[in-house]
């Protein structure tokens, strides 16, 4: 055969490659963006369903706190099914956790809109936050078998648009049905509905790997955890896939970092909506209207910073994860100020300015790195932990913060927030000396 002939073949391989590679990630995004139609609808229904409370006779306190309990409770037992969800993707396979955690959300959202008692939204909500955690690690596992290591962080800047614009999309669309006059149990079928039809189109058309489409899969990063044996897709064993991860130290940074940054993206995932209506004084429908540009500038910034992840040199991520969480502490500062002019403008752009700096680097910890970590053996494995401990934090940024908004206001449960993430940023500051200092061996995967 010719080389002519040859590189002809090798470039429609190529192409199909591509093809299949651009049709995965569609899916994953549109995918895991419909899964925040049954996630962040209790954020954004949140004042309406006090507002309910308070007419079925609750204290409007006690109401905010019940919710940001139930709140609480969801994201303790979401932190809970990351870590259970991320072995047992490693096991199964990323498509088939993928597709059911989001028929399982279909199921909970609706049966959470169905009653209207505290206790069964509590344990409806359990129930949906603990299936919404075979999401993320079940998409990390199909990119880690379809995406080259050297593409790592744009790809996964790419699918974290999913968790952001998708998020934005969710709240202005929920926001518009209320505007419309949709009740919130209306807006929560809708939502599990729209989800149903995203299953459907994932269930017919995403594959698990290049393999099933007769294509090799690409390399994983040769500074996996798992060393020479990190591209074998299937572990043997759950001793095999934490102990490689659980005494890399850099490794433990991350999740020390996850622990901060989820606490603080909770926290505005949560209480936005609340937030512009108590403080500001927006109706409901503003209030989730501008509370989408909070996940649609972490959008922007997921972008810039998946570019920036590959082409970055030593230290890069580590550097962007500390700036991005001091900006953060500055911006919180300034909430917590109180005295912003009188106009809702000001308080809203910087709830936005946060989103921009702290996003972006949220988003290696869970996406691009657990990909580094964990290679195609245990990516959803190193998902999961950095996740879920992160989610650990992430359980103080419902009762905790409802509880220090009603005793010190706002301006107080910033300014806590604030302190709470300056101390986060350590890890990231020895991380980063760390890169730059006479450790090699203990640097972070390179490419």
């Amino acid at each position: 055969m010719s080389w002519e002939r040859i590189n002809a073949r090798l470039q429609r391989e190529n192409l199909r490659l591509l093809g299949w590679q651009t049709v995965v990630v569609v899916l994953l995004v549109l995918g895991y963006s419909g899964y925040y139609l049954c996630r962040s609808n209790l954020s954004v229904a949140m004042p309406y369903i006090i507002g309910d409370m308070v007419r079925d006779g609750y204290d409007p306190d006690y109401a905010k706190v019940a919710l940001g309990t139930i709140a609480s409770v969801g994201v303790f037992f979401y932190a809970v099914g990351k870590f259970v969800s991320g072995g047992v993707t490693d096991f199964l396979g990323g498509r088939l956790t993928f597709l059911g955690g989001m028929l399982g959300s279909v199921i909970f959202t609706t049966l959470f809109a169905l009653f209207g008692t505290v206790p069964f939204f509590t344990l409806t909500w359990i129930g949906n936050r603990m299936v919404q955690s075979l999401g993320w690690v079940g998409m990390v596992k199909v990119s880690a078998r379809w995406f080259s290591y050297s593409s790592y962080g744009t790809v996964m800047g790419i699918i974290s648009l999913s968790y952001l614009f998708g998020d934005a999309a969710s709240r202005a669309f929920m926001g518009w049905l209320f505007a419309l006059g949709v009740d919130w149990r209306g807006v929560f079928v809708i939502g599990a509905t729209i989800l149903l039809g995203l299953f459907a189109l994932t269930f017919f058309l995403l594959k698990e790997s290049p393999r099933d489409i007769g294509e090799p899969e690409p390399p994983s990063n040769p500074g996996n955890v798992f060393a020479d044996v990190g591209d074998d897709a299937r572990p043997e064993g759950m001793r095999e896939l934490l102990l490689p991860l659980l005494r890399n130290r850099d490794f433990l940074f991350v999740c020390l970092l996850s622990l901060g940054f989820t606490l603080l993206r909770e926290t505005f995932n949560t209480w936005t909506p609340t937030y512009f209506t108590e403080a500001l004084g927006l109706n409901g429908a503003d209030a989730a209207t501008r509370s989408a540009l909070f996940p649609l500038l972490g959008g922007v910034s997921v972008l810039l910073a998946g570019f920036a992840s590959d082409r970055l040199g030593r230290g890069g991520r580590a550097l962007l994860l500390f700036l991005g969480l001091l900006l953060s502490a500055v911006g919180l500062l300034a909430l917590a100020w109180g005295d912003l002019g009188g106009s809702p403008a000001l308080p809203v752009a910087i709830v936005a300015a946060i989103a921009f700096v702290m996003i972006g680097p949220y988003s290696y910890l869970g996406g691009a790195m657990a990909l580094d970590f964990g290679g195609k053996k245990g990516s959803a494995t190193a998902c999961g932990i950095i996740d879920g401990v992160g989610y650990l934090g992430g359980i103080l940024a419902g009762d905790s913060v409802a509880r220090l908004s009603v005793a010190f206001g706002w301006e107080g449960a910033f300014g806590v927030l604030a302190s709470v993430v300056v101390l986060s940023s350590i890890p990231a500051l020895l991380m980063l000396l760390d890169e730059y200092g006479r450790a090699p061996a203990r640097r972070l995967p390179r490419y």
